[in-house]
């Protein structure tokens, strides 16, 4: 593999979409247009299965698939900054948490502190349990590591 190709070796150009099973199509539809602000787009007549496609004004992508077993999907658990999640970048935190209080969405609030910097985080769950994380997170630097490091703690 040549040098070029070794940071990009799968000559990525960006995020396409996320895909979510959910056990309640109707719920999750209406969570990520409401909540998020996603989009319906036209989605292929040869997925002849339930599902849907969304899209944001963010450049993000989610597709939705309804569960062919709701009732074995695994169980909702606590909210956990730790967890699997994806983030959105947002314009105001004390909105976000404004609009997630109006709406009776349960979160838990985290802040990161680096440097004298600070990226106040939001996490809460979609309707299946999918953890979403909304920050501020252009407040703290994107710094590479030394080339050819990887820090792992």
């Amino acid at each position: 593999m040549n040098k070029e190709n070794s940071k990009n070796p799968l000559q990525l150009k960006s995020m396409n979409h996320i895909l979510i099973v959910c056990r309640s199509l109707e719920k999750s539809l209406d969570f990520y247009q409401n909540v998020l602000g996603f989009f319906p787009v036209r989605r292929p007549s040869s997925l002849n299965f339930d599902g849907a496609w969304l899209f944001s004004c963010y450049g993000i992508g989610v597709h939705l698939l309804q569960s062919e077993d709701p009732e074995n999907m695994p169980k909702i658990t606590k909210i956990n900054a730790k967890d699997n999640h994806f983030s959105f970048q947002c314009e105001s935190m004390a909105t976000v948490g404004g609009k997630l209080e109006e709406m009776q969405i349960e979160y838990v609030e985290t802040r990161i502190e680096e440097d004298g910097m600070e990226v106040d985080q939001l996490f809460f769950k979609d309707p299946d349990g999918m953890m979403i994380e909304v920050c501020n997170c252009d407040n703290l630097p994107v710094t590479p590591l030394a080339h050819d490091v990887m820090l792992i703690r």
